[in-house]
């Protein structure tokens, strides 16, 4: 969508969604790792890798192309609302989160499930017994490939070389997430199993995108199929 044909050119910065998300997430996350246990008294710490990753996401030869659009921020099934009886959606949920971004941010959120197999099916809390998202798996889901050409038919947007990129990018973002969730529980503002076993996840989430950036880093331009 053009956001200039429907008023909301100011809703965002138009150029460096990236850098802006690397410049707001390191900031938390500097926060957050400094957060100390109210019990224990040991800092949340920092994610694994942390500054070869920002460094690796800093450089401008293997970022994605600088493309801006609508975005949702927290585009994911979960936040969608699907009609009963018909395949397809009628309502999308939890828009605070929403700017000018770029497209390929909303695209590997929607699409995680897919391109994160192998994390959830190895990582403590990720899926049990077996994923739906497997081929086959699930009567009627497409494949990953089939929602990719969908999307680059409706958009004019190919994401298929910078989808790599973008999981790593989102299990960065995921790990920041954690760690938040972490320091959270370390404070005692949050509790229960669930704020638990999501803060766990953070040191396992850091070492898997770090195992994403190793990957990357050994092609030329930091951009590969997944």
């Amino acid at each position: 969508m053009n956001y200039n044909e429907v008023g909301l050119s100011t809703f965002g910065r138009h150029h460096g969604f990236y850098d802006r998300q690397l410049k707001t997430f390191g900031t938390l996350s500097k926060t957050q790792a400094e957060v100390v246990d109210v019990e224990t008294k040991v800092p949340v710490g920092e994610i694994p890798h942390f500054n070869d990753v920002v460094a690796f996401f800093k450089d401008k030869a293997r970022q994605p192309k600088d493309r801006s659009t609508l975005i949702h921020g927290d585009y994911k099934i979960d936040n969608l609302v699907f009609h009963k009886t018909e395949p397809r959606v009628i309502g999308v949920l939890d828009w605070e989160m929403a700017t000018i971004g770029h497209p390929l941010s909303d695209f590997i959120n929607v699409t995680a499930p897919w391109s994160w197999n192998e994390k959830m099916n190895s990582s403590p809390g990720g899926w049990t017994g077996i994923n739906p998202f497997e081929p086959g798996v699930t009567p009627g889901l497409p494949s990953l490939e089939q929602v990719v050409q969908w999307y680059a038919e409706e958009s004019g947007y190919d994401p298929t070389t910078e989808l790599a990129w973008g999981s790593a990018f989102g299990g960065f973002r995921s790990a920041i997430i954690m760690q938040g969730i972490a320091a959270r529980y370390a404070r005692r503002q949050a509790s229960g199993t669930t704020a638990i076993n999501f803060a766990a996840k953070m040191r396992p989430h850091g070492e898997w995108t770090y195992a994403l950036v190793q990957k990357l880093e050994e092609t030329s331009t930091g951009k590969a199929k997944l």
